[in-house]
């Protein structure tokens, strides 16, 4: 018997695994936060099965997500990233990303910790929805809006609210999956 999940990661095993064993977990690493927060954000405009098929890939490109080595990253590096077939080579997106190490870090600075920046906005537990269909899952929200203005002031790039809404999501600062999904309760 197979067990009931929210519908969008359909068949795709590796959507399947990502579901089940990663999207809506609190996530409280400061690097992993990094890595979700940079891989949001190349998505942005793309679907999440693209980004999640090129992870491994931007692991590699990208020192693992270390963001005190991705905010030196210099003209050299920038281009071996532009030409690396493994990622998305955006322009924009990998300044972004290496501009967002840097605004990142003075987060660290003002508040002892991302997590501790980021969790604050949720007073440090998941909000915790009980959507019954996948249509009722907003794609952003007054929080997510707000969370998105404090970061652009603060010089992050590419956080549009849709953008903070899907890692809010992913982190499990929010847990949107669906009531009937096992993971509904395994999330909170």
């Amino acid at each position: 018997m197979s067990k009931e999940r929210c519908g969008w990661p359909g068949e795709d095993p590796l959507y399947v695994r990502y579901h089940d064993e990663e999207w809506g977990m609190p996530l409280y690493d400061e690097q992993k936060l990094f890595e979700f927060l940079i891989l949001e954000t190349f998505q942005a405009g793309l679907s999440w099965i693209t980004v999640l098929r090129k992870r491994d890939n931007f692991r590699k490109a990208f020192d693992n997500f270390d963001y005190k080595k991705v905010a030196k990253y210099g003209d050299s590096k920038f281009e071996e990233l532009i030409n690396d077939a493994g990622i998305i080579r955006n322009k924009l997106k990998i300044k972004a990303a290496i501009s967002n190490a840097n605004a990142f870090m003075e987060v660290q600075k003002e508040f002892g910790s991302f997590k501790d920046y980021i969790w604050g906005f949720v007073d440090g537990k998941p909000i915790v929805n009980n959507w019954k269909s996948m249509s009722e899952i907003p794609a952003t929200t007054p929080l997510s809006d707000k969370i998105s203005k404090d970061l652009k002031k603060r010089g992050f790039k590419f956080v549009g609210s849709t953008v903070i809404y899907a890692h809010m999501q992913a982190t499990g600062m929010v847990n949107d999956h669906i009531v009937g999904c096992f993971r509904h309760g395994e999330c909170q």
